[in-house]
């Protein structure tokens, strides 16, 4: 996610020269087609994500950045590994203490990376680099670095690919970020070279993504290294999602006058925001909150806070504990209904038609854009064949 430095950027842009009236009149950019993957570019893509050590229960570490890692980026891939009960999934942080999520939430992570390296030493199988608050920590390039020499094989998520450009795993390899991240990804290793038109790339132990919500198909795709297609399907299928394709349209991502019109007005309007409350209790699914409190903060109209009955750390469905932000009953303008225990997959889907009830229809294209998420019919069409 790109969060407040997208806004700001944009924000920028904005007041550079452009004229609110006249960008509003500009249509937002509509994705166009999408072509299904290859059966042969699909079975060398999961071949390529095997598990590089542990055929039996791969070990796979999720590394947060204490000061700042991306909510979806971090939550999603833990989620779903932990779901599907393949691998043994650890949720690390760099420093002792909580974890703070981006651009909403708090969580008690299972390990420090010395503590993880102490009960691991020959690595993990895959570890899994959210987009940080700062993406050249000493510190994180260096466990990455040494991870990646170990064998494992890092999967950078949205922006999380900026982190594994400055830790040099990118380099002379092909890979992809955010669409308004490429750029930078290209100036942080000129040697990288820019795929465009897929969600996840995989090349030589390094695998990159587009926007946060690839985080959901590039979760299920490990599932399918690790235990088979038909396995990687079915959680799809518990989950709500309608594939995991790696087929995407980067042509539909890009920045226009009509998203920079949006952007600016939502930052302007300071008299709409608000703060959004969502219920959290033991067993809170991670996946279906990353996905809902994501987007709501990517309306740039909403502030979430979570809320529990007390203040002590909130066990979420697959192990991780959550720090609420405050208890039932404190102030807040919009309380979400409970989060729904079962398809925590479409979360994504049923806060976008909320959201385009509360704030309207270009609001939702922004979250869309900010998130890089496919319309419905374009994400139907990418399903595994």
């Amino acid at each position: 996610m790109v969060s407040l430095g997208f806004i700001r950027r944009a924000f920028l842009l904005f007041v550079a020269g452009v004229g609110c009236v006249a960008l509003a009149q500009v249509p937002a950019t509509e994705q166009t087609g999408v072509e299904r993957i290859a059966a042969q570019e699909e079975g060398d893509t999961l071949a390529a994500l095997k598990p590089p050590k542990r055929q039996q229960r791969p070990v796979v570490a999720v590394l947060g950045l204490n000061e700042g890692s991306e909510t979806t980026d971090y939550l999603v891939p833990f989620g779903v590994l932990r779901r599907s009960d393949l691998a043994d999934v650890f949720a690390l942080s760099i420093r002792p203490g909580p974890v703070t999520l981006m651009p909403s939430l708090t969580i008690v992570p299972d390990m420090t990376t010395t503590e993880f390296d102490q009960r691991f030493p020959d690595g993990a199988d895959y570890v899994i680099v959210p987009a940080m608050h700062v993406a050249d920590d000493a510190t994180v390039l260096k466990w990455i670095e040494e991870q990646a020499a170990g064998k494992a094989t890092v999967v950078g998520v949205c922006a999380g690919a900026l982190v594994l450009a400055n830790a040099g795993v990118l380099h002379d390899r092909n890979a992809t970020t955010h669409w308004f991240r490429v750029s930078e990804l290209r100036k942080a290793d000129p040697s990288i070279r820019y795929v465009a038109d897929r969600r996840y790339v995989v090349d030589r132990g390094a695998v990159t993504t587009t926007g946060v919500s690839a985080s959901l198909p590039v979760s299920l795709a490990i599932v399918a290294a690790i235990g088979g297609r038909e396995r990687a399907d079915s959680l799809a299928h518990e989950l709500g999602v309608s594939g995991w394709s790696a087929a995407h349209d980067s042509a539909g991502f890009r920045m226009s006058a009509g998203v920079l019109a949006s952007y600016a007005a939502n930052f302007l309007v300071f008299w709409r925001h608000e703060t959004v409350g969502i219920p959290v209790y033991d067993g809170v699914d991670e996946v279906a909150l990353a996905l809902t409190s994501n987007a709501y903060e990517a309306t740039h109209l909403a502030k979430v806070k979570t809320l529990a009955n007390g203040m002590n750390p909130v066990m979420m469905r697959y192990g991780l504990r959550l720090v609420p932000d405050a208890t039932v009953g404190a102030r807040v303008r919009l309380t979400l209904e409970p989060l729904a225990a079962g398809a925590s997959g479409d979360a994504l889907d049923r806060a976008l038609s909320d959201i385009t009830e509360r704030y309207g229809a270009r609001t939702a294209r922004v979250v869309r854009m900010e998130l890089e998420y496919p319309q419905p019919d374009v994400a139907a069409l990418s399903r595994a064949p």
